[in-house]
Order: structure tokens, then C-alpha cells, then sequence
């Protein structure tokens, strides 16, 4: 009977998720969000802050720093290790995508369904407004001394650039457009093969370095055109920050109207980036009976749900 009693309270700290005392019977948390939506929308939004804060807290360190406080590598490897957090934040929730590209992608190869993209999308715009603002308010004395409390767009003592992605001078709108179609085909192209289980997929726990290492390749190859924006929440949410924070409207007409090209570009270049890994790659992969020598059926049958898991995040964390 007593053996009976302490398996009862074993199992349900197992199904709880919570570790068993002695002596201590485990019971569930008052607060307890069983709403999918709402608990994939605040992971997700989560994971999208802590990425925007270290990146733009790079940025705002760099820039305020005036090159005493590191320089443009400083930058990519803050947004590279801040997604790297944001996984370990919430990849086992929402799939951690802290990127509107990646959620209409994965959309559009039937990895996430139609309509999660609203509250993926929402989630991503909240985090990152809201780490634009708490860099602000962390920067802000030392984004003043700086540009000597004048907040401009353009010229010497720019400082909207610490928020969002303004293209180099020499960049026209259609060269622009085409960096960021290209370099967000790069990162999705990248994270399919990461995620392709009958490939070289990153190791199991390895998954936010192998992402957060992809972000860092891709900015200092692909970076200095542009910014590297390759998501178009990234860039929105704190370009809209900026304009009622101070900078105004310039920060729509800089750029001969720039803001719209990292909003656009991206998705479509996730899509073709995707696509391409698909039709070159994935859609050849042998049976699994003929790529191992005749693997048995169980085999199989355990690989199967990494194909089609039942987290509605797929297998892809960005």
C-alpha cells in the first residue's frame, strides 16, 4: 500500500515537471496557462526581447562608444549570442523564430500553421519594440552626451542607426532589395539544413550555438551594405520606436524611403532560400532503408515525429 502511494506521488511530479521531495507532495501552479496561443505568444515574445536587447545594446555600446567599447564585429557577435539566448528562451514553446521571415516561411512549407502567423508576428513586433525602448532607456544618457541631445537620422552624429538598419550611401533601393532578399535566403537556406534529419542536422542541445554562429556568419559576410536586417519585425518595431521616441519622421524618408525594403525583401528571400534547400536537397534524401543499409523498421518509426512533431513550431528555431 505504501509502495503504491509513493509511486502515485512519483508519477505526478513526473507529469508536472516538477522534481520530488521527500516528503513534499508535488502539486500544480496556481497560475497555469493551458492556452496554446497565449503561451506560444509570450515565449515568443520573450525570446524576441532578449535577442533585440543584446543586439541593440551592441549596437548602442559601439556607437556611443565612439570605437573605445568595441567595433562592428562587437555587433555581430552581440546579435549572434542574443539569439543564441533568445533559443534557449523559448525554442521548446514557440520554436524561438524571433523572425517574421522564418514564421512566414515555415508557414509556407506547411512547418507552422496559418494561423499562428498573427500571434508569431505580434509576439516578435512586442519583443522588439519594447527592447528598443529598454536599450533606449539604458543608453540614454550616454546616446545624448553622444549626438549632444540632437537625435538625428543621417550625418556625423547619427544615432538612429543603434535601432534600426539604414542602407551605406552608395546603396540604391533595388541593390538593397536584392541584398536582403539574398542574405535572408542565406539564413534559411542555412536553418533548413540545420533542421533536416536525414542530413547533417546541429546536434541535439546544440542548436542555439549552430543558429546564433549562423547570424554571426551571415553579418560579417553580408553586413555592410545594408545592416543586415533579414527580418522584418527586427527592423519595424524599433524604426516605429524611433519615430515617436525623438528621431521623427526622417526615419521613413532616410534612406530614399528605405524602411519598406527590409520588410518586404525578407520574406520573400526566406521562402526562395527555403525552396532552393528543398528542390536541391531535401526532396532527393534516399529511404531511410537504402541511405543506412537496411535499417530496421523500428528505425524508422522513431525518426518519423521529427519529421512532423507535434510541437506546431516544427523543427526549426531561428
Amino acid at each position: 500500500r505504501r509502495e503504491e502511494e509513493e509511486m502515485k506521488d512519483l508519477v505526478q511530479s513526473v507529469e508536472l515537471g516538477v522534481s520530488q521531495r521527500k516528503g513534499i507532495k508535488a502539486t500544480r501552479p496556481k497560475v497555469w496557462l493551458k492556452n496554446e496561443l497565449v503561451r506560444v505568444g509570450l515565449a515568443e515574445s520573450l525570446c524576441t526581447y532578449v535577442m533585440m536587447v543584446f543586439g541593440l545594446g551592441s549596437v548602442a555600446q559601439v556607437v556611443t562608444g565612439q570605437g573605445a567599447f568595441g567595433q562592428y564585429l562587437s555587433i555581430n557577435l552581440g546579435f549572434g549570442l542574443g539569439v543564441a539566448m533568445g533559443i534557449h528562451v523559448g525554442g521548446k514553446v514557440s520554436g524561438a523564430h524571433m523572425n517574421a521571415a522564418v514564421s512566414f516561411t515555415m508557414c509556407t512549407f506547411g512547418r507552422l500553421t496559418w494561423r499562428m502567423l498573427p500571434v508569431y508576428v505580434f509576439a516578435q513586433l512586442l519583443g522588439s519594440f519594447l527592447a528598443a525602448g529598454t536599450v533606449y532607456a539604458v543608453y540614454y544618457e550616454a546616446i545624448h552626451d553622444y549626438c549632444g541631445g540632437n537625435l538625428t537620422v543621417t550625418g556625423v552624429k547619427a544615432t538612429a542607426g543603434i535601432f534600426a538598419t539604414y542602407p551605406a550611401p552608395y546603396l540604391s533601393l533595388l541593390a538593397g532589395f536584392i541584398d536582403q532578399v539574398f542574405g535572408t535566403a542565406m539564413l534559411l537556406l542555412c536553418l533548413m539544413a540545420l533542421s533536416d534529419q536525414k542530413n547533417k542536422p546541429a546536434a541535439a542541445g546544440s542548436e542555439p550555438v549552430a543558429v546564433g554562429l549562423l547570424v554571426l556568419l551571415i553579418g560579417i559576410s553580408l553586413g555592410s551594405n545594408s545592416g543586415y536586417a533579414i527580418n522584418p519585425t527586427r527592423d519595424i518595431a524599433p524604426r516605429v520606436f524611433t519615430a515617436v521616441a525623438g528621431w521623427g519622421a526622417d526615419v521613413f524618408r532616410a534612406g530614399n524611403g528605405w524602411w519598406w525594403v527590409p520588410l518586404v525583401a525578407p520574406p520573400i528571400g526566406g521562402v526562395l532560400g527555403a525552396g532552393v534547400y528543398k528542390a536541391l536537397v531535401e526532396l532527393h534524401h534516399p529511404p531511410l532503408s537504402e541511405q543506412d543499409g537496411g535499417l530496421v523498421e523500428e528505425l524508422e518509426e522513431e525518426t518519423a515525429p521529427l519529421e512532423k512533431p507535434k510541437n506546431i513550431c516544427a523543427n526549426v528555431c531561428v
